[in-house]
């Protein structure tokens, strides 16, 4: 089992920026995808940036042009940098793993392996 673990949520103010981490208790290969989803009370999770083993990557349109996956496999680490963030990008930020995935367009709610634990993300205006 790979063990996920977020970091770097905290409070900005709109416009402002900030970098997630997640840390994987083990390298990771192969064919997979891992992503990004995030949850507001009352919603449902949505997927909000996924890259795939190739480098591809997907973005959910409300974050195109703001937000960059990415994964540095020697550190075991996928981050997400968050640019001109915006209130309504509040919410709590999840790590998602899925083994065997082909494309970031792929990567859901129900086909993900192994989630983190979340990290808050508040933006205020």
């Amino acid at each position: 089992q790979i063990k996920l673990e977020e970091s770097g949520g905290g409070s900005v103010q709109a416009g402002g920026s900030l970098t997630l981490e997640c840390a994987a208790s083990e390298y990771i290969y192969g064919d997979y995808c891992m992503g990004w989803f995030r949850r507001i009370p009352g919603k449902e999770r949505e997927r909000v940036a996924a890259i795939d083993g190739e480098g591809r990557t997907k973005y959910t349109d409300s974050v195109k042009g703001r937000f960059t996956i990415s994964i540095e496999n020697a550190k075991k680490t996928l981050r997400l940098q968050m640019n001109s963030l915006k209130p309504e990008d509040s919410a709590m930020y999840y790590c998602a793993y899925e083994r065997g995935c082909m494309s970031p367009s792929y990567l859901s709610v129900y086909s993900v392996w192994y989630w983190g634990q979340g990290t808050q993300v508040t933006v205020s205006s």
